[in-house]
């Protein structure tokens, strides 16, 4: 098996670079609690009848809550052709590296 490809949170760019699609992978509870600005949501559950909503010419930054499921999707994604990494700890690195998270209105970030 390939490695997965994977960087951490001090190898993303701040702000995110302009072409680079974040796709968030985890159930819709913890993406309503907190998510990076501007993600795609499509739960891992769902990703296989959805793949065609995953754009095929950008670089995907695929996360997490640690980094596991996103792991596993982003084997799929590149065995699909596309051009994918993991974001290694997920989004609670992110949030423990002081990234900026959103919620819905209302709601306090908890990753």
């Amino acid at each position: 098996m390939n490695a997965i490809p994977t960087v951490t949170v001090d190898q993303v760019p701040d702000p995110l670079p302009a072409g680079l699609v974040v796709l968030d992978v985890r159930e819709s509870v913890e993406w309503a609690h907190g998510r990076i600005d501007g993600s795609v949501h499509i739960p891992m559950s769902e990703l296989a009848e959805r793949l065609d909503e995953v754009p095929a010419d950008q670089q995907l930054l695929v996360v997490c809550k640690v980094g596991g499921r996103s792991a596993r999707v982003v084997q799929y994604l590149v065995q699909s052709g596309r051009e994918a990494v993991n974001l290694d700890g997920g989004l609670l690195d992110w949030a423990a590296a002081g990234r900026p998270l959103v919620a819905d209105q209302g709601d306090a970030v908890v990753v």
